[in-house]
């Protein structure tokens, strides 16, 4: 059972050169993403004079996403782990794969980078909106967590298989690429709903910029709990009682 496996931490480790290189790491990774997946929506409406969403501006938003998380899990693998979002983590903690104390530095650095990001963009496209995530029309909340539930599950799923399983043996850049694209898949088919952002970092930095919350909510509910049941779901039946390293060893 993972749970056994889950560690507090200590207080040292928010001192740690490690920990504190890892949480900038994180930062970075999730400005990188952030930047062109949320630049590519801006570049789309700066296009199209704010026009409708078109299959066209689906397209593009899946592949500056998928494109994005690829480079910012494939920098940041060898430093923090490259989670990139904090429902990777929280799935990570769950699994017994970082301890809760490192797992909240990464949330502030993920969140700070995604705010970061959002306000390069707003200042470099000369006050253009960096819009935050919202639920469309005809759409309930409730279906809303369920497409990001069953979305973050795919995503952290991936993540188990690919880049935390300790029987994947050295599959290189086939993980990042792996997250790359099931991210992008999920977009193009959640992206009409509920924006599909998988992703509470994603979410938050445009929604503090724009200071727009409404159904905020949707886009930490719904990830936390697929992220949950991908890390209990994968670690208990196809990882089991494989030995772990210890968690100060790694950091993913």
């Amino acid at each position: 059972m993972p749970i056994t496996r889950i560690a507090i931490g200590t207080p040292g480790e928010a001192r740690d050169p490690g920990a504190l290189k890892a949480a900038l790491a994180e930062f970075i990774s999730v400005l990188i993403f952030v930047f062109a997946g949320e630049g590519s929506g801006m570049a789309f409406n700066k296009l199209t004079d704010n026009g409708s969403t078109t299959p066209a501006g689906l397209v593009a938003a899946s592949l500056a996403h998928g494109f994005g998380l690829f480079v910012g899990v494939s920098v940041g693998a060898n430093i923090s782990g490259g989670h990139v979002n904090p429902a990777v983590t929280f799935g990570a903690f769950l699994g017994g794969n970082i301890t809760l104390l490192r797992g909240i530095m990464y949330w502030i650095a993920q969140c700070l980078g995604s705010v970061a990001a959002c306000l390069l963009l707003k200042f470099a496209t000369g006050g253009l909106e960096t819009s935050a995530f919202s639920v469309s029309s005809g759409v309930s909340v409730w279906n809303a967590v369920v497409f990001e539930i069953v979305m973050t599950f795919g995503l952290v799923y991936t993540v188990y298989a690919t880049a935390v399983d300790p029987k994947k043996g050295n599959i290189g850049i086939i993980a990042p690429l792996a997250i790359g694209f099931i991210v992008g898949a999920n977009i193009l088919a959640g992206g009409a709903f509920d924006g599909a952002s998988m992703n509470p970092a994603v979410s938050f930095g445009p929604a503090v910029v724009s200071w727009s919350w409404t159904n905020h909510w949707v886009y930490w509910v719904g990830p936390l709990i697929g992220a949950g049941i991908a890390a209990l779901v994968y670690d208990n039946i196809f990882i089991g009682d494989h030995t772990h390293e210890p968690l100060s060893t790694r950091d993913f």
